[in-house]
């Protein structure tokens, strides 16, 4: 299934985008897509629905975060040799983690803003796991038991707030639509290896960013199960698990984010973002 989250900012409503791309409400079957939602049962009685049979929704509605009510905002730091390499960093001997606000979910396609003070806005690809089931010391084995499904997320960076302001990630990480999620939740069984996705970025039409997920350090699971030996995961949590290398801050010179560019962003079997860079 594709889960969505659609309508106005805080008013958004449940739906599944069905097999011909038409979006469907779920309202009547739950209330709104948050943890609840993503455990495993609840999703076996989505997938059991006809959704020829569901509500047709006209339109192209704004799309927000596929998930709401999130207990917190995972995130893995240098999790591709070459983003490491390009970055002057070297290869982490394990998984790097850090906090994104959660103030910082926003859409899929809503606008970027540029934080007042900020010298370095960049961007970052990366795939993202929403959980369906608490992990609490999990193992690798069975860290992708507690997955209720994957999604595209940009990982927006303020580097001056990062590296310049202190050495807090979570600063440059954490500003309002810093984490643009969706377009939609893909329940893990529609995809068939996590660590086989092609992933791209472009900004203003370029291609800055072309990878795939077979080059992470630290496999989902890997990291999944290594996060959860330090807190625990609750269903609905995002935890999103490093760019591969073509950001602004590893460009010769480097190259950042002004106000009117436009970022695109997509990963194979998990749809695409676009998002404009607006004034804080």
């Amino acid at each position: 299934m594709k889960l969505v989250r659609y309508g106005a900012l805080g008013q958004e409503k449940p739906g599944l985008i069905d097999k011909s791309g038409q979006l469907r409400d779920l309202s009547a079957h739950v209330k709104d897509l948050n943890g609840e939602a993503y455990a495993p049962a609840s999703l076996a009685k989505l997938a059991a629905l006809d959704p020829s049979k569901l509500p047709a929704v006209d339109g192209k509605p704004r799309f927000g975060a596929p998930v709401t009510g999130i207990s917190k905002f995972v995130a893995i730091g240098l999790n591709y040799v070459d983003h490491a390499k390009e970055t002057g960093n070297p290869i982490p001997p394990e998984p790097i983690f850090f906090l994104k606000a959660n103030t910082s979910l926003s859409g899929p396609n809503d606008a970027i803003e540029k934080p007042r003070e900020s010298k370095k806005l960049d961007w970052e690809v990366e795939i993202a796991a929403i959980i369906g089931t608490r992990a609490k010391y999990v193992s690798e084995a069975d860290a992708l038991n507690h997955v209720a499904g994957y999604c595209v997320c940009n990982d927006v960076s303020e580097r001056y707030f990062q590296q310049e302001r202190g050495g807090q990630w979570t600063k440059g990480k954490s500003h309002d639509t810093f984490g643009p999620v969706g377009p939609w939740l893909v329940t893990k069984d529609e995809i068939a290896d996590v660590q086989k996705l092609s992933m791209w970025l472009d900004v203003n039409g370029k291609r800055c960013q072309t990878g795939s997920t077979s080059t992470m350090i630290f496999t989902m699971a890997k990291c999944i199960a290594y996060v959860s030996t330090f807190l625990t995961l609750l269903p609905g949590d995002i935890i999103t698990t490093g760019t591969p290398p073509g950001v602004g801050a590893g460009m010769k010179p480097p190259q950042f984010l002004s106000v009117g560019d436009v970022v695109t962003l997509g990963i194979e079997g998990l749809g695409e973002q676009r998002q404009q860079v607006i004034e804080a």
